[in-house]
């Protein structure tokens, strides 16, 4: 038996075929654990969608018309309000180690029963990672790969000695949203504070150089 919480996940689509995001559709609209917000067929018209109207989590097609999904979480990286993506695609080869190498919450096989993708939208909204089975070593070896484009930048200027009002100002952002950037820094580094952070940046950039 579903119980209904007393405010329902906002929830936002995306696929490229049409039949599958009518299915889905109907599927979360029957749902009432969940609010679905606006579907879109493209990555360009979700991100505008989603720009305009924040949701808790996004559903998205890895091939996603036209730019991908890969790039789509990327992009999305970079916006505080960003909803939690799970990608919805066929469980083939590496598929699901990329999705989670890109940045998404969760990976559902198309192959699935349909209440897998249910019951995995709604554990990524409760703050959870949900992926198969996958061996995650590979993906730890370079954890600055995981940064975004900010994240890189602010780790470049920290090594320079920039101070949080320094990066505010050099960024064009407040300082709490430095502090927010610095948080998810240090989380996706597995460092503490300010000084693990720099003394990681050099490690990493010595030739052949281990930041382990």
């Amino acid at each position: 038996m579903v119980n209904a919480p007393a405010a329902p996940i906002t929830i936002m689509l995306a696929d490229g075929n049409p039949l599958v995001l009518s299915a889905m559709s109907e599927i979360f609209e029957r749902d009432p654990r969940f609010s679905l917000v606006a579907t879109s067929a493209t990555a360009e018209g979700f991100l505008g969608l989603v720009m305009r109207v924040p949701v808790q989590v996004g559903v998205i097609d890895w091939n996603l018309p036209v730019l991908r999904a890969a790039k789509l979480i990327e992009v999305l990286r970079e916006h505080d309000n960003a909803p939690r993506l799970v990608v919805y695609g066929d469980d083939a080869g590496d598929l699901p180690k990329l999705a989670m190498k890109a940045g998404a919450a969760g990976f559902v096989s198309r192959s699935g029963a349909v209440e897998g993708l249910l019951e995995t939208c709604v554990d990524v909204a409760a703050g959870k990672m949900v992926f198969p089975f996958i061996d995650v070593r590979g993906l730890q070896q370079d954890p600055i790969s995981s940064l975004s484009r900010k994240e890189r930048a602010i780790l470049e200027s920290l090594s320079k000695g920039m101070s949080n009002r320094e990066l505010s100002k050099a960024l064009g952002i407040s300082t709490n949203t430095v502090k927010f950037h610095l948080s998810n820094l240090y989380d996706k580094l597995s460092v503490k504070n300010r000084a693990q952070a720099i003394a990681y940046y050099y490690s990493s950039q010595m030739p052949g150089g281990s930041a382990e």
